[in-house]
């Protein structure tokens, strides 16, 4: 399924871009993906994005409607695109082949219509996004569909597909076949098939609640010289400070592989990641290096004083950071998302 141009798409991106080129299991299995060309505009959104999701193209439900009027229709399955996210961009990625027995390098506009129905029943199109090419051309064409993806998501009963016209660059009255210049169709070539991509970003009420919670998170952890204590006047830590403190709090290595979950069949990439984890002792005095907050300063001494009733600090992550994983969301969709919190940086007694 990873032949399909869809899911080739994202791990054109996630190979290219996400992991640096790092991942050699991606290049060994599924070998070159480097047939889309990605703009310093496109790894602009990717990286501003929180989800990438691709949609594969369908045939209209409704009979033969897939060709009117020499254009043709094409259909998306959405309902799958979470709720109360933001939309950055979403595109039309069509592949346009050469035909090398053309003699001529004529131009055409290829124009998309988003289909609606009146309130007669009547079917109308309404304007999206054109292109310019020529017959001569050959490969990927983006279009902007982000008015039809909105459009679709905010009412889902009203998706009725896109439809595709061609026509000459300089006559708009008579429309061709879009094979007719070599775009490939739902039926064509697996790897050269239309589909849609959707750039998405997490809400901004989510975002904003996000920032104040790292706000007041940062506001805990600032230093109040707790650590200037003077240890010698302190009857309760006499004692514990002679003591070898071998297992401190700190970071330890773990490595999730997928396979071992059994994931396997439904992540694409990567097998597994460098998770790691937090394990040690929180004891008295917490130095700089053991990143703990006020609260654990001041809970570490209550606990010499009352070590049956009040606990010691525990280890925790204190850093996170995130990773991108593409898998497959059915037998057309295909999910690159970036998971937060997934990777421990830094830990630290909380």
């Amino acid at each position: 399924m990873v032949k399909r141009s869809a899911p080739k798409f994202l791990l054109n991106i996630y190979k290219n871009i996400l992991s640096n080129g790092t991942d050699i299991s991606i290049q060994e299995e599924y070998g070159s993906v480097e047939e889309f060309d990605l703009s310093g505009r496109d790894i602009s959104i990717i990286e501003q994005s929180d989800l990438i999701m691709t949609f594969g193209a369908h045939n209209p439900h409704s009979g033969n409607a897939s060709k009117t009027n020499r254009g043709k229709r094409i259909w998306f399955d959405v309902s799958e695109v979470p709720r109360g996210e933001h939309i950055i961009t979403a595109e039309l990625r069509l592949y346009q082949s050469l035909d090398k027995s053309v003699k001529f390098n004529k131009a055409y506009t290829i124009a998309i219509y988003r289909v609606a129905r009146t309130k007669d029943g009547g079917r109308i199109k309404h304007y999206i996004d054109s292109v310019n090419t020529t017959i001569g051309t050959e490969g990927w064409i983006a279009l902007n569909i982000s008015e039809a993806l909105e459009h679709w998501v905010k009412y889902p009963k009203e998706n009725r597909g896109l439809f595709l016209a061609v026509h000459h660059a300089d006559y708009t009255g008579h429309i061709i076949r879009p094979d007719d210049i070599g775009i490939i169709g739902v039926l064509g070539i697996p790897d050269k098939q239309p589909f849609m991509v959707g750039f998405f970003k997490t809400s901004a009420n989510y975002s904003k609640r996000k920032i104040l919670h790292k706000q007041k998170r940062d506001v805990e952890r600032e230093k109040l010289h707790f650590n200037s204590v003077n240890i010698q006047n302190n009857p309760y830590v006499n004692t514990v400070t002679k003591k070898r403190r071998e297992n401190v709090c700190n970071i330890k290595t773990l490595y999730i592989s997928f396979k071992d979950l059994q994931w396997q069949d439904w992540i694409i990439a990567p097998e597994g990641y460098d998770a790691y984890y937090c394990s040690g002792d929180c004891n008295f005095p917490l130095n700089i290096h053991m990143n703990a907050t006020n609260h654990a300063i001041v809970q570490t001494l209550v606990h010499l004083m009352k070590p049956h009733e009040i606990p010691k600090p525990c280890c925790a992550p204190t850093k996170l950071s995130p990773i991108s994983v593409l898998y497959f969301l059915d037998d057309s969709n295909v999910v690159l998302k970036k998971y937060k919190n997934m990777v421990i940086d830094s830990c630290g007694c909380l």
